[in-house]
């Protein structure tokens, strides 16, 4: 098998999900309906990719999240992958309710941060093994970066 890194081209501020689903034909339109359903005021573009007849399946409400998630779906390459490009909502706004999608798999990963996407490929095809999700930690948190994390959790209304 071999192993490569895809980079997942977004633009700054744009949340990133990327995952694995089946029944690709009726999964593009249940993670649309799940993505407008847990976040009102969401822009996204959803896409996945199918095994057969081997294209990448669009759905959203914003053409360039549209065109940013089938061209991040594409460069992965892998069967029934999905990628969701979004904007005025956050990962854990919309989560709950793609996991408990019927048609979904996994969730590989979920972030604003610079995203790659590890794959594997064999004769057969490829397969997502996982994400690299930003960069690595260089210390640990002071007592004063804990309290400026604890206030912008107050500040989104996450702390009481």
């Amino acid at each position: 098998m071999n192993i490569c890194v895809v980079p997942i081209r977004k633009d700054e501020g744009v949340e990133c999900v990327i995952g694995q689903g089946n029944f690709s034909v009726l999964t593009v339109e249940t993670l649309a309906a799940s993505l407008l359903t847990s976040a009102p005021s969401i822009s996204f573009g959803v896409a996945m990719n199918e095994a057969k007849p081997r294209l990448v399946r669009v759905e959203g409400n914003n053409e360039a999240l549209k065109a940013a998630a089938a061209e991040a779906c594409l460069s992965i390459g892998a069967g029934h992958a999905f990628v969701v490009m979004m904007r005025d909502a956050y990962p854990i706004n919309v989560l709950p309710a793609l996991k408990a999608n019927p048609g979904v798999c996994t969730i590989f990963g979920a972030s604003e941060n610079p995203l790659e996407a590890v794959v594997g490929e064999s004769p057969l095809g490829r397969a997502v093994l996982g994400v690299v999700d930003g960069t690595p930690a260089a210390s640990i948190e002071t007592p004063e970066e804990k309290k400026g994390r604890k206030a912008l959790l107050s500040m989104l209304g996450y702390a009481g």
